[in-house]
């Protein structure tokens, strides 16, 4: 079997946890830390990687390249965050007694069984993390 070069998984999740609580600090630093509270969440909880990095993107004119790059550097726990809303809302609603059929239409898939098949693969890649 081929080994992959490049770090072994824990250090690189050690790695990109280290970009990411820099990235964090930058943005928080330029101005993030004085976004309101958002009402779902206890204070005293710090802006998500969601709610910095749409604040990059609302001061994107006045950041530097360095505070672009720690936006970016948020994507991917953006997108996570992002994920596990999205999967929860789905679980919720099948909770809730909704269809794959009203589930589909309200969220633009062509038919119940590929929002199904999506939400199986939103739920295995939460697993994966």
């Amino acid at each position: 079997m081929e080994r992959k070069e490049g770090p072994e998984p824990a250090a690189a999740d050690n790695v990109q946890a280290r970009r990411e609580q820099g990235a964090q600090e930058q943005l928080l630093a330029r101005g993030a830390d004085s976004l309101a509270p958002r009402p779902w969440r206890p204070a005293p909880a710090p802006p998500t990687a969601v709610d910095l990095t749409q604040f990059a993107l609302w001061r994107a004119s006045d950041l530097t390249a360095a505070e672009l790059l720690a936006a970016l550097a948020l994507l991917p726990a953006a997108r996570a965050e992002v994920d596990g809303v999205e999967s929860g809302l789905l679980f919720i609603a099948r909770g809730a007694g909704l269809t794959w059929a009203q589930i589909a239409e309200a969220t633009g898939f062509r038919s119940p069984q590929a929002c199904q098949q999506y939400y199986t693969r939103l739920a295995a890649r939460a697993e994966s993390r």
